[in-house]
């Protein structure tokens, strides 16, 4: 006997759409990553010169500690992020994905203004780390609601491409990492130490500043995505038709499983950014000895990878499947991550650090090109802005927010210098076992768009 599968298994099918031109795809493509790569730009650039940024906000006798205040205030911001995903989410699936995508970078622009013009502790007291604080909230309360409105507005363009359309939001971190990384290798490299610390480390926030503007702009003019559309003329038809009573059909109550499969999911890719890519150049530095310029041109690397592979695994996904490429990624980063770190070790030298970031590159493209899409595709059309804002903020917050933290305080309680491969090996079990469990509902529930399990 065969049943109807539930809304929480299953999602509405494709809408057809005409072929976009080359032009339109342009513009989703770009107007739906500048906000993400803003934001992972600024994100990059703070945790590149938190040692800078706390001596200037963050002053204190110990200077471990006062790093430790700096990252801790990078990682509270992540707290936000589910309220944001809640608030925007829910905004982006009731007014529209152009709306919620416009709203967030206009709120994530607080943040950046801030981190431009925001006087030291020196000049102003205790009132610089605690607007600093309040920027980074507000900031983390917008990027909630980012990415699930983001992904949305580029899938709902295409049934048929959204592993590749959807894989620009992680194309835009590599993009945004090698931008950063730049930033942090030529003004370490070129500005005098005094210089850098008094003005210098402002320029990439002033820089990101510059861009938000023209993000904003091009979001204002986008025409809402033909899914959405035609999804809130069903509604409107249908509680016009049969009351009120069809309105609760909206609900995201129903979707808890799917939710947490979904944070499930998030928690590789966030760990390859935080752990491999942010916190990357600080290890370098304070335990390998390796300069802070070095340091910086290998998440060059990384990101550079990261932009170029992970359209074509997005792409690749649309061919044969995402979870076939996302779950043999997860397998082998759980299987070499320990050993690429201890023979690091016993190696520390720029060469393998450069060899360790280029496999963890190609690992992070492969895994998050697809993730996006895979994501959407757990969530029906009318909660899909919520459950993946949702879904991806709290991944984010849990794995990724105080990875830094975790791991640099076990190094310094322990004097183990591999923590950072054991945090990475457990996300990328958890996210493989997350992958099995979906690629089984999805064989229950064929429904599933774009339901390529194996």
């Amino acid at each position: 006997m065969q049943t109807k599968a539930s809304p929480s298994a299953t999602a509405s099918p494709p809408t057809p759409a005409a072929p976009l031109s080359k032009a339109m795809v342009r513009r989703i493509v770009f107007s739906s990553s500048v906000g993400n790569a803003l934001e992972w730009f600024d994100f990059l650039v703070y945790g590149y010169f938190a040692t800078i940024i706390a001596k200037e906000f963050f002053p204190m006798q110990d200077e471990w500690l006062s790093t430790l205040l700096a990252i801790a205030t990078f990682g509270i911001s992540f707290l936000m992020r589910p309220l944001g995903a809640v608030v925007l989410g829910i905004y982006g699936d009731r007014k529209g994905r152009k709306a919620a995508l416009t709203l967030a970078i206009a709120l994530m622009m607080v943040g950046t203004f801030t981190m431009a013009v925001m006087p030291p502790y020196a000049s102003i007291g205790l009132a610089a780390p605690l607007l600093i604080l309040l920027a980074r909230l507000v900031q983390g309360f917008a990027v909630g609601g980012e990415f699930g409105s983001a992904t949305a507005f580029m899938v709902e363009h295409s049934a048929s491409r959204r592993g590749y359309y959807a894989s620009w939001q992680f194309a835009s971190q590599g993009l945004a990492a090698i931008t950063a990384a730049t930033f942090g290798s030529l003004l370490t490299a070129w500005m005098s130490p005094e210089h850098l610390s008094s003005w210098g480390w402002r320029l990439p926030f002033v820089f990101g500043l510059l861009v938000g503007p023209v993000g904003f702009y091009i979001r204002s003019h986008l025409d809402e995505t033909p899914e959405f559309i035609e999804m809130r003329k069903a509604r409107e038809a249908a509680n016009e038709g049969k009351g009120a009573s069809e309105e609760k059909g909206v609900s995201f109550a129903n979707q808890w499983v799917n939710l947490l499969l979904a944070i499930g999911i998030v928690a590789q890719s966030t760990v390859g950014v935080y752990v491999l890519q942010l916190y990357m150049p600080m290890y370098a530095v304070k335990q390998l000895h390796m300069s802070a310029a070095a340091s910086f041109g290998v998440v060059v690397l990384n990101g550079g990878l990261q932009f170029i592979l992970s359209p074509v695994m997005g792409a690749l996904s649309d061919r044969i499947g995402r979870i076939r490429i996302m779950l043999t990624t997860s397998i082998l980063m759980g299987t070499l991550i320990y050993p690429m770190f201890a023979w690091l070790q016993t190696h520390p030298t720029i060469g393998w650090l450069l060899m360790l970031q280029a496999i963890a590159g190609i690992f992070k493209a492969a895994y998050s090109g697809p993730m996006p899409a895979l994501m959407s595709e757990i969530f029906p059309t009318h909660v899909r802005s919520t459950g993946l804002s949702i879904g991806y903020s709290i991944g984010v917050t849990i794995f990724g927010g105080f990875a830094p933290t975790i791991v640099e305080t076990f190094i310094h309680l322990t004097g183990d210098k591999l923590a950072p491969s054991y945090y990475v090996l457990l996300a990328a079990v958890l996210s493989g076992v997350s992958l099995i469990i979906v690629a089984r509902r999805m064989r229950r529930a064929p429904a599933l768009r774009g339901a390529q399990p194996a």
